[in-house]
């Protein structure tokens, strides 16, 4: 429900007006100043002195492009204003067309809401009040930050916008508000420190408590954008308290959205302290919280992400979870497809090729899940290709050769023999150069497969026999990580004995 709010003298006019458009009080209500407190939502407009309040939008229900502050009371700007809150907007041109200044700002807020280009404004060339210049420098720094623009503007500039638009807010309010989008520019472009003192400088100030919370959810996404390894665990703490503070308040103001984009955070910072249990049950909260809030893009997200969680425990030795993420990313391919998410529909694939090939059965559909996990490794390599993009190439050919070796013996072709052709594809990225513990390790796994090549003939074991010994000299040199030089000891030893065998 949207609210207006207004003195009891008042209140009489202002529903004769809403009652006045068809169905419009079933969505509107005109409510007694004293009433205000009841209200959690930015959803309300305030009427006072023949003039038009609209609150600061904290809870980000529109783009941050403001309004005229405050708005000549009249039935077409009340009714271009509500409506536009209401977001539809054919009726609020149809209000605003009266008052041309008002309509251009609702237009430019609906091409911001909408993706569509919008040109700035000129600087103004004649003398306003002071709350005006602050909506203008804050409105172009707004349009230039999240706008779809008709011509470039350089990152230089749009803080400039922001700066003068700081220098120029009326109050610590105000200021806080503009502060909040310009933290949120500067931590998008990774200048942390710069965004965390401007945080900290607004919330010294005397500014609400949507404000406090508001700037205290962009200083926590700075803290998370910090964490490194090693991780600090005096900052994971410090993070996760915070978490549990601003979902709490998101809870409270019936924002679920936001309350479980901060539990999507708390579960990635459990995990990352190894608590499987309750990043288990964030994710699942957060899950939950979007499906009421019916957000699809949210929600398949949030299933990536659990899946992702999953995965990750399934490969530190828990294959309980393999079922769980696997479930977990086929609720996620449900959104994101080949064509609007190929990078992430690849990824998905990648880890759904793993899954398939380790998920534990029994012995006669062993063969159905490898025909699928190899169908998802080439999902993956169909977006990941060596020429766009290398890395992720390497990493895949090593997931895939790995994957073959678990597969049942085929009928026709040597699973083995396959494998080391991809980690052969791996190897020729992985340069010593390049990626030197990536390739130590696709180098053992090769090793390794290598003594299960069944070969045709004496030659090709022999040539077989002497690329690993090249492997093995190589990884004397290129690693000094006791454990894995322990590895490579077992196999210089097998390959001796090979040696008065074969004749190598």
């Amino acid at each position: 429900m949207f609210s207006i709010f207004a003195s009891t003298d008042q209140l009489s006019a202002l529903q004769a007006i809403i009652d006045s458009e068809f169905r419009l009080n079933e969505v509107v209500a005109v409510r007694a100043m004293p009433s205000i407190g009841e209200e959690i939502t930015n959803r309300f407009l305030v009427i006072r002195d023949n003039e038009i309040y609209i609150p600061i939008d904290w809870l980000n229900e529109a783009p941050p492009f403001l309004l005229p502050y405050p708005l000549e009371l009249s039935t077409p700007n009340l009714l271009a204003v509500v409506y536009t809150k209401l977001n539809n907007y054919e009726k609020a041109y149809t209000f605003a067309e009266a008052n041309p200044y008002l309509l251009r700002d609702i237009d430019i807020l609906n091409c911001l809401q909408h993706g569509v280009q919008v040109s700035l404004f000129d600087e103004p060339l004649t003398e306003i009040s002071s709350f005006e210049t602050f909506r203008f420098w804050h409105n172009t720094a707004v349009m230039a930050h999240y706008g779809e623009l008709t011509h470039f503007v350089h990152y230089v500039t749009v803080k400039k916008y922001y700066q003068k638009a700081l220098e120029t807010a009326p109050d610590d309010e105000w200021k806080a508000f503009t502060g909040k989008h310009y933290a949120s520019l500067l931590l998008d472009a990774d200048e942390l420190s710069e965004a965390e003192y401007l945080v900290n400088q607004c919330r010294d100030t005397v500014i609400s408590e949507d404000a406090q919370f508001e700037l205290l959810a962009i200083l926590c996404a700075i803290w998370m954008k910090k964490i490194q390894v090693p991780y600090d665990a005096v900052l994971l703490q410090q993070i996760k308290t915070t978490l549990a503070t601003l979902v709490s308040y998101y809870e409270q103001r019936k924002n679920g959205a936001q309350a479980a984009l901060l539990l999507t955070d708390a579960s990635q910072i459990t995990n990352l302290t190894d608590n499987f249990a309750e990043s288990l049950g964030y994710i699942n909260r957060a899950i939950a919280l979007l499906r009421q809030e019916d957000i699809p893009e949210l929600i398949a997200n949030a299933y990536y992400r659990k899946g992702t969680l999953l995965y990750t425990w399934a490969q530190n030795g828990n294959p309980q979870f393999l079922k769980p993420a696997m479930e977990a990313y086929q609720e996620a391919l449900k959104l994101f497809t080949r064509d609007n998410a190929p990078e992430i529909f690849a990824e998905i694939h990648h880890h759904l090729g793993v899954i398939y090939s380790e998920i534990p059965d029994e012995a006669k559909k062993k063969g159905i899940w490898a025909a699928i996990s190899v169908s998802s490794f080439k999902e993956a390599l169909r977006y990941y290709t060596r020429e766009t993009n290398p890395y992720e190439y390497a990493r895949i050919c090593n997931s895939y050769a790995n994957a073959l070796t678990k597969y049942p013996e085929a009928a026709i072709s040597d699973n083995h023999a396959k494998a080391l052709s991809f980690y052969r594809e791996a190897l020729d990225v992985r340069t010593a150069g390049d990626y030197p513990q990536e390739r130590a390790l696709t180098l053992l796994n090769f090793l390794e497969i290598g003594w299960f090549v069944h070969h045709e003939n004496e030659a090709s074991e022999k040539a077989l026999l002497q690329e690993m010994e090249g492997y093995i000299t190589e990884l004397l040199q290129l690693t000094n990580d006791s454990s894995l030089l322990v590895e490579v000891a077992q196999h210089q030893e097998k390959l001796e004995k090979l040696r008065a065998v074969i004749g190598l």
